[in-house]
C-alpha cells in the first residue's frame, strides 16, 4: 500500500523497502524516524524549490546519511558521514544503478554536514543536506507550512529530547575517532559532550608546525 505523508510519497520499490529494512535493523528510533523526517523535508523542499529530484536517490540519501553512526558501519578512522557514504554505494551497486546516480548518492551524505556546498551540486545532494538541516537546525522551518509540520511529526515523532538526544548520538558515534572532527562540525559536538578529553585541533597550528621550512631552502 502506497504511503503518502504531506503529500510525499515514500518511495517503495523493491530497492527502497530493502534499505528501509537495512536502516532499520541498524538504528534506534530516534536517528530512524530522523532520517525519514530528512527525506520528507528534503522532498518538500524540492517541491517548493522546483526541483527536478529522484524521490528514490533522494531517500536512499536520507536513509543512509546517518548509518555510519551504528557499530555496524562505523569505521576505525574515517568520518562517520563517509562510512555512510560508503554503506550506500556498495548498497545501490547490488541493484546495478549508473554510476552518476551512485556518485549523487554517495556525496549528498558525505557532503551533509558541510555547509554552503551540497546546495550547489544536483538535486539529490542538495535536498539531503535541506533535510538534514531543517530537522537538525530549524533551517528554513517558517518555510515548512504548520500542516506539512505536523503531518511528518505525526507520522515519526519527535521525540521530547531530541535536540539533546542527536548530540547524544553524534557523541557516542565519533567519540572513539575524534580526528576525524577536524574541520567540520562534529568538533563542536565532542568540545560539548567531552571537554575534559577532546583537543580541538587549529589549522594555523598545523600550518605553522608543519616540516616545511619557514623560509625557502636556498
Amino acid at each position: 500500500m502506497t504511503e503518502i505523508i504531506a503529500g510525499i510519497r515514500i518511495p517503495d520499490s523493491a530497492m527502497a523497502k530493502a534499505a528501509t529494512d537495512l536502516v532499520r535493523d541498524v538504528e534506534d528510533d530516534l536517528l530512524y524516524n530522523h532520517s525519514r523526517r530528512v527525506f520528507l523535508w528534503g522532498a518538500l523542499a524540492g517541491e517548493r524549490r522546483g526541483l527536478k529530484y529522484d524521490p528514490e536517490l533522494l531517500y536512499i540519501g536520507a536513509m543512509f546519511h546517518d548509518v555510519g553512526l551504528t557499530k555496524t558501519y562505523s569505521s576505525p578512522d574515517l568520518r562517520f558521514e563517509v562510512d555512510g557514504a560508503h554503506a550506500a554505494r556498495d548498497f545501490l551497486k547490488a541493484y546495478g544503478l549508473p554510476e552518476r546516480d551512485v556518485d549523487d548518492v554517495w556525496a549528498s551524505i558525505a557532503l551533509h554536514t558541510t555547509p554552503g556546498v551540497p546546495e550547489h551540486m544536483r538535486p539529490t545532494v542538495a535536498l539531503v543536506t535541506a533535510g538534514v538541516e531543517m530537522d537538525v537546525l530549524g533551517i528554513d522551518f517558517h518555510a515548512f507550512s504548520p500542516e506539512h509540520r505536523h503531518q511528518v511529526c505525526a507520522c515519526h515523532p519527535r521525540e521530547p529530547n531530541f535536540k539533546e538526544g542527536i548530540i547524544d548520538h553524534f557523541a557516542e558515534g565519533i567519540a572513539h575517532k575524534p580526528d576525524t572532527t577536524f574541520g567540520n562540525v562534529k568538533a563542536d559536538v565532542l568540545a560539548l559532550k567531552d571537554p575534559d578529553n577532546f583537543q580541538r585541533q587549529n589549522f594555523c597550528s598545523i600550518i605553522l608546525g608543519s616540516a616545511w621550512p619557514i623560509a625557502p631552502a636556498t
